[in-house]
C-alpha cells in the first residue's frame, strides 16, 4: 500500500523535474512539499550539485505533530550536544526496549519473504546500509531464528519504540522495492502503536 501511493507520486514529480525549465525552483518547492506531507515545515536554504549528487541545506521548523515543549527541548538538546559524539536511536532505549525492537525488526525480515528461510549473509549488508549497528544486527539475527508474532509484539508496544520501529521497518520493507501484505500489516500496527497515547 505504501509503495503504491508514494512511488508513483515520486516518479511523476521526478519526471516533472527533468522536464522543467525551472529545475532549481521546482526542486526546492518539491522538497518542501515532500517534507510537508510528514507535517514538517522545511525551507531549502542552499542547493548545489557535486559528484553526480544533489546537495541540500534545510531550515526545519516545528513539525505539526510535535508538542511545543518537546520542540523546545529538542532545540536545547541540539545546542548542548554540538560537541558530543553521535548517538544512535538505539542508544536512547532501555535494554528491554532494545530487545523488543530487535524482535520487531526480525518480524519484518521474516514477513518480507515468508516462503524462504532468512538469508543472513545477503541480508546483513542491506541492514547495515539502513543504519543498524552491530549489537542490533546480532539481536535481529538471533530473533529471526524463531517465529515472531505481530500480535504479541505489538501488545502494549511503547509509542517511542513503535516510532523507531516504523522508520526502520519502512526501510526493510522497501529493500525489495515493494511492500507485501504482511509488511503493510506490520507497518500499520507500528503506526497505530506510535499514535496511541497511554
Amino acid at each position: 500500500m505504501l509503495s503504491q501511493i508514494v512511488r508513483p507520486m515520486v516518479r511523476t514529480q521526478l519526471r516533472l523535474l527533468a522536464n522543467s525549465q525551472a529545475t532549481r525552483s521546482t526542486l526546492i518547492a518539491t522538497v518542501a512539499q515532500w517534507l510537508g506531507f510528514l507535517g514538517v515545515q522545511a525551507k531549502v536554504t542552499d542547493l548545489g550539485t557535486t559528484s553526480n549528487q544533489i546537495q541540500l541545506s534545510l531550515t526545519v521548523g516545528k513539525p505539526d505533530a510535535c508538542d511545543g515543549h518537546d520542540w523546545e527541548q529538542i532545540l536545547s538538546n541540539l545546542e548542548e550536544s554540538e560537541s558530543l559524539p553521535e548517538t544512535s536511536q538505539a542508544n536512547i532505549l532501555t535494554p528491554q526496549q532494545e530487545r523488543k525492537l530487535q524482535r520487531l525488526m526480525a518480524y519484518m525480515v521474516q514477513v518480507s519473504d515468508p516462503d524462504h528461510v532468512v538469508d543472513w549473509e545477503g541480508l546483513y549488508p542491506q541492514l547495515q546500509s539502513l543504519g543498524f549497528e552491530e549489537p542490533m544486527l546480532l539481536g535481529i539475527k538471533s530473533a529471526t531464528k524463531v517465529p515472531q508474532s505481530l500480535e504479541l509484539l505489538t501488545e502494549e508496544l511503547d509509542a517511542d519504540v513503535a516510532a523507531i520501529a516504523l522508520s526502520k521497518a519502512v526501510g526493510i520493507a522497501l529493500l525489495d522495492r515493494e511492500v507485501n501484505a504482511g509488511e503493510d500489516q506490520a507497518l500499520s500496527a507500528f503506526l497505530k502503536a506510535m499514535n496511541h497515547k497511554s
